[in-house]
């Protein structure tokens, strides 16, 4: 009979064991940590959109405003009387924008900071009116709202007349109303009271083709 010597344990299967379920440990908590980061990416993206969509929204009524030949005057001068809670949709299309006139060299600040347009910017910049008209949709029958969380709201401006015949067929007529204008639209998408979110702005421009007051 062959006797083999005894050996004395020195724990190398346990300590392998340990080192591997630390491996494992550890993977384990930087896939848990990438779960939730990607988590938070894909919910902070959604918000975005959210508010994105919201603040389109009320690009959307603000150039429904100028649809129409109607109240042609109100859509080509600033009128701080339309720019007020009482400026509703009308039934019968004949809608008036809410057309804000920033006075003096403010109009880079108004395209570039839309977020500092407030009351206060407004009662200093020009002949008075809401900043930030509330956002009712595009079907005056029925009163809308973009969000359960966000309210939307919004403003224009006259961006301004083409100044080429070739782009506006009734160049020089523009006292009489004719030929084709520019504007710059504004809206934002804001937390409701007792909400919380963040805010987002958007900007539009569309141009509209007016034959004159006397037509």
């Amino acid at each position: 009979m062959t006797a083999f010597p005894s050996h004395r344990q020195n724990g190398a299967v346990l300590l392998v064991a340990l080192v591997m379920l630390l491996v494992l440990t550890l993977l384990a908590v930087s896939s848990m940590r990438s779960v939730t980061l990607e988590t938070r990416i894909t919910a902070n993206r959604a918000q975005s959109v959210q508010l994105v969509n919201v603040a389109e929204a009320g690009l959307r009524e603000a150039e429904f405003r100028f649809y129409g030949p109607g109240n042609l005057a109100d859509k080509l001068n600033a009128n701080p009387a339309n720019c007020n809670t009482n400026n509703t949709l009308k039934t019968n299309g004949l809608n008036k924008p809410c057309l804000l006139e920033i006075l003096g060299d403010k109009l880079q600040a108004f395209v570039e900071e839309p977020q500092e347009i407030n009351d206060s910017f407004l009662d200093a910049n020009s002949n008075g009116g809401l900043a930030w008209m509330p956002y009712r949709g595009t079907d005056p029958a029925n009163s809308t709202e973009p969000s359960g969380s966000h309210t939307a709201q919004w403003n224009s401006m006259l961006a301004g007349e083409s100044e080429t015949a070739a782009v506006n067929a009734e160049y020089g007529m523009a006292l009489e109303g004719q030929g084709t204008y520019f504007y710059l639209n504004n809206a934002k998408a804001t937390p409701k009271e007792g909400q919380s979110g963040g805010v987002s702005y958007v900007q539009s421009s569309h141009a509209n083709i007016y034959l004159g007051l006397n037509n």
